[in-house]
């Protein structure tokens, strides 16, 4: 591994392996999101939507590329390859890699205020009191939807938090990348292979 470089796991449908052949490269079309998520994601493609569009103020977006592919930081905490998918190993330049914690994307996925501190979480719900309200979940769907503007953008300012890693783990940091070129694979991870047998 270079010094320019970064290791990353990610499982795929093992239909990436055509493009990947053809092609030389694997991107994400928001369709793929769609499908992944069923009936619950219309909910989810606009957390998916902000992301996209946030992080490609980070890291450039080819124009040709819709949403991100989700990679782990480590063989341990990667998905396993299971019937019908691959995992790739691969070596990714540096500046590729767009960083953040899996756990703060809860509160983006689920469209809440994402706070700084503990100090900030207690303020936030202070806050909410004030303006009479029992539920921030309500804000993007449900009985509030569109009364309180300054409120959506107070939390999705929040948002912003979820690239700011307070503990770097290989459970809760996340390496997304938007294309999976040839040059990056390494290897190709069949389901019964031993991923967590990579020692590299």
């Amino acid at each position: 591994m270079g010094q320019d470089t970064v290791r990353l796991y990610t499982r795929q449908n093992d239909k990436t392996l055509l493009p990947l052949e053809k092609q030389g490269r694997i991107i994400n079309q928001r369709a793929y999101v769609e499908m992944h998520f069923g009936d619950i994601a219309p909910l989810f493609l606009e957390s998916y939507d902000w992301f996209t569009e946030t992080a490609a103020k980070r890291v450039p977006k080819p124009e040709d590329v819709q949403a991100p592919i989700w990679c782990s930081i480590s063989a341990e905490n990667c998905l396993k390859p299971i019937d019908g998918t691959v995992v790739y190993v691969l070596e990714v330049p540096k500046e590729k890699v767009i960083y953040f914690d899996e756990a703060k994307w809860d509160y983006v996925l689920n469209r809440i205020y994402l706070p700084k501190d503990a100090r900030d979480r207690a303020a936030y719900k202070e806050h909410l009191k004030e303006i009479g309200i029992s539920n921030g979940f309500e804000f993007f769907e449900g009985r509030y939807k569109g009364m309180y503007p300054e409120e959506e953008r107070r939390i999705k300012d929040s948002w912003q938090r979820v690239f700011e890693i307070d503990s770097w783990t290989i459970f809760n940091v996340c390496g997304n990348i938007w294309e999976i070129k040839e040059e990056y694979v390494q290897e190709i991870v069949y389901p019964g292979d031993d991923l967590e047998g990579l020692t590299y």
